[in-house]
């Protein structure tokens, strides 16, 4: 028997606009369409005339979910899998969706389109390649502040989503590690109130804290000047700037060893001596 496909449909980022031909096609003729919040993808498809049958499909109900969305594919059902905004897959359960699909040998086909990391990117100014994609953040704890240390040593440009309460303390985390580090935060991307603000970290901060931040934020750091870069070449340098960032010693000569591309035992002994 013939098996569906797995279509990745990217939806507008805030502008309707922004929704290809292609994507309004497959939504139209798929067997159901699995949304991240129905209520939010309804309003899509009322105002493109598209009644295709909708199920939810979030980080709540995956594990039950999943099994229901295999077998409409296994019998020959498409389905277009949907996140609020942007390509579904990335910073949302739809990456686990597409692994299990792929292990049943089951055909996913992703469709171009808007993607908010890739669209700020290419208008920060700052370099487009390499770069590094960490998604959203931990809201809390020793994950978040490890998170941080490691967008801080990253030898590109590194990417994040934060939410625009949290905004204001990540650029303060931030900017105690490396003020003059460049940053640009580019919120309501393709909206009316769009807006990019770029300049160092003790700059852009101290704007966030006069003007509160309102719509989800993309932040882009800006990699280190090649005088930074150098000091963080010691893993001596590197491991006390982890370790000021609430690290605690072994996860530090762990992160510094796979920054470096040493082993930790280098790093121990490089560590120890200086001790």
């Amino acid at each position: 028997m013939e098996t569906g496909t797995l279509f990745l449909c990217p939806t507008p980022l805030g502008n309707l606009e922004d929704i290809t031909l292609r994507v309004l096609r497959i939504l139209g003729c798929v067997q159901v369409i699995a949304a991240e919040d129905t209520r939010h993808t309804r309003k899509l498809l009322t105002h493109f005339n598209i009644n295709t049958r909708m199920t939810s499909y979030h980080e709540h109900n995956k594990i039950k979910k999943a099994p229901f969305l295999l077998d409409i594919l296994l019998k020959g059902g498409d389905v277009a899998l949907v996140s609020d905004a942007g390509m579904p897959g990335i910073s949302d359960p739809g990456e686990e969706l597409v692994k299990q699909v792929i292990s049943h040998g089951l055909a996913v086909v992703p469709l171009p389109g808007p993607n908010a990391a890739i669209t700020a990117l290419v208008a920060s100014g700052l370099p487009v390649a390499p770069f590094t994609f960490f998604g959203f953040l931990s809201s809390r704890g020793a994950g978040r502040k490890k998170e941080l240390a490691e967008i801080m040593c990253v030898q590109s440009t590194a990417i994040f989503y934060e939410a625009p309460h949290r905004l204001v303390k990540a650029l303060s985390q931030l900017a105690a590690i490396s003020a003059d580090r460049q940053v640009v935060v580019a919120r309501e991307l393709t909206k009316i109130h769009e807006e990019f603000v770029r300049g160092t970290l003790e700059q852009v901060l101290a704007h966030f804290q006069s003007v509160q931040p309102r719509g989800e934020c993309t932040v882009l750091i800006g990699p280190p000047p090649e005088k930074e870069s150098q000091a963080q070449g010691s893993p001596e340098q590197l491991v006390a700037q982890l370790l000021a960032q609430g690290m605690d010693k072994k996860e530090a000569v762990r992160q510094a060893a796979s920054q470096l591309g040493i082993s930790r035992r280098e790093v121990y002994q490089k560590v120890c001596v200086k001790e």
